[in-house]
């Protein structure tokens, strides 16, 4: 059970977070466990990641800020395993490196620095760039079908289905913030309000 402090501090962040989104990432508190947050990385352009949507999870003790949290990731992405723990100085890999001035945001800030670089650590995988391209449009590709399912003509599903669909489709800026929105909406649908219930 989370101590006071803890979820006075989590629910201030969760506030602050709302009213200063970090760039390219979507997280939320779990509604039946504040410890439990979901986020959702949208990969940065010029990297091998552009167009893709990752989510995961950060699972703080109930002695945060005192204490650093445990971060995962679900959604294959050819940089990390998939529900194994990343070890990052700010995670419960390295408790003394742990600074309680860190808050949310800047969790999530290098979350999504360290996944645009190479440097190997415990929960890391190492893959080809066009890997992680393919990746990368199969999480956008998924989404979009999924969206569309049950309306699609075949000529439409054809397009879906060619290398280039998930690409044209990112390169449109005008898609973007919707797209994301969709996204994490999708995510937070299909997997945590399920997960929730159980």
């Amino acid at each position: 059970m989370a101590e006071k402090a803890c979820v006075k501090r989590l629910q201030k962040e969760y506030r602050a977070l709302c009213k200063e989104p970090v760039s390219h990432v979507t997280a939320r508190p779990s509604p039946s466990d504040i410890l439990e947050w979901h986020y959702v990385l949208e990969g940065s352009e010029g990297t091998p990641f552009a167009g893709g949507y990752y989510y995961g999870k950060i699972k703080f003790p109930p002695e945060y800020p005192f204490k650093p949290p445990g971060i995962s990731m679900t959604t294959p992405n050819g940089r990390f395993m998939t529900q194994k723990k990343i070890c990052l100085s700010m995670s419960d890999f390295h408790p003394e490196s742990w600074n309680p001035m860190w808050s949310v945001s800047s969790i999530l800030t290098g979350l999504l620095s360290f996944m645009m670089n190479n440097s190997p650590t415990t929960g890391s995988v190492t893959t080809t760039v066009a890997e992680k391209q393919r990746l990368a449009s199969l999480v956008l590709l998924s989404i979009v079908r999924t969206q569309h399912s049950g309306k699609c003509s075949p000529s439409m599903w054809r397009s879906m289905n060619s290398n280039n669909f998930p690409n044209s489709l990112f390169q449109s800026k005008s898609h973007r913030p919707l797209l994301s929105k969709k996204v994490t909406d999708l995510y937070w649908t299909k997997l945590v309000i399920p997960h929730q219930r159980t």
